[in-house]
């Protein structure tokens, strides 16, 4: 990836907001130890279950209520669930703990040992550093150290049948919450790169699609316009994903992200 690309098109990752230090069990443990430790904590209402740090699955409160004091956990735990990537990104996370309605997921790495810990509170805190002028701004002075020329930044209205696109999908369920948005004015600007005349979408795919659903033919964007034609890294990956309009944008659905496992398929040697 061109760097002038990475500097505005990466996003927030699992591993940036995850909790690093997680208390866990063992399969061993019996039930009467793990309640006495969500009894004493007051923030765990359930634990990682692990083998060393190889996720066997998770014990929450409730399934401890009907057993016995001396049963051991591996006989009473959950040891098919939902489990992230650190590599995911954090608004992926936060779709499968939305539409899972689980709390939290433990995040592990491709070797399936855990590293850390996703919950629906550190999704909330990632969500408050959302697009704001200042980092259009750094976007601007990022393209212009690296290409040695001047921008200028302005805010505009863009007809959105002009957008060349430079992400290839948008995830299904996203997009209920930007129309939701849009329908009660409450959606963010876009973020543009005007490259000569040609408009690249640096952010906003989820809401020029929302967009297209609800007929809407332009919207409020930062764009940053740049004195004179460069080869941007976003214009490559656009042309080679054949990306000419927002119609070209696919999408998708959470369950098939890449990054999104169970413990189950984790464990299973096929």
């Amino acid at each position: 990836m061109d760097d002038d690309q990475d500097a505005h098109s990466q996003k927030p990752m699992v591993k940036d907001y995850m909790t690093r230090d997680v208390e866990t069990v063992s399969p061993d443990d019996t039930v009467a130890s793990v309640a006495e430790l969500i009894a004493d904590s007051e923030s765990h209402s359930g634990y990682p279950v692990c083998d060393g740090r190889h996720v066997k699955g998770f014990v929450s409160a409730r399934d401890l209520l009907l057993a016995g004091e001396s049963e051991p956990i591996f006989k009473i735990m959950t040891d098919d669930i939902i489990v992230a990537h650190p590599e995911m990104r954090i608004t992926d996370a936060a779709r499968v703990i939305l539409r899972s309605g689980i709390q939290q997921l433990p995040v592990v790495d491709d070797a399936g040992n855990l590293v850390g810990l996703i919950s629906n509170a550190d999704v909330i805190r990632s969500q408050i550093e959302r697009a704001t002028p200042e980092k259009v701004g750094k976007l601007k002075r990022t393209l212009e150290n690296i290409h040695g020329i001047e921008a200028e930044e302005e805010r505009r209205t863009v007809d959105l049948s002009a957008l060349t696109p430079t992400q290839t999908k948008v995830y299904t369920d996203e997009l209920e919450g930007r129309i939701y948005e849009l329908e009660n004015g409450l959606a963010e600007p876009l973020v543009v790169i005007d490259n000569a005349g040609t408009l690249y979408l640096a952010d906003g795919h989820h809401r020029v699609k929302a967009a297209d659903r609800l007929g809407i033919e332009e919207m409020d964007a930062y764009v940053v316009r740049l004195d004179g034609r460069v080869d941007l890294g976003m214009a490559e990956t656009a042309q080679k994903s054949d990306l000419g309009s927002i119609n070209d944008i696919e999408e998708v659905d959470y369950a098939h992200h890449p990054l999104v496992e169970t413990t189950e398929r984790l464990q299973d040697p096929d």
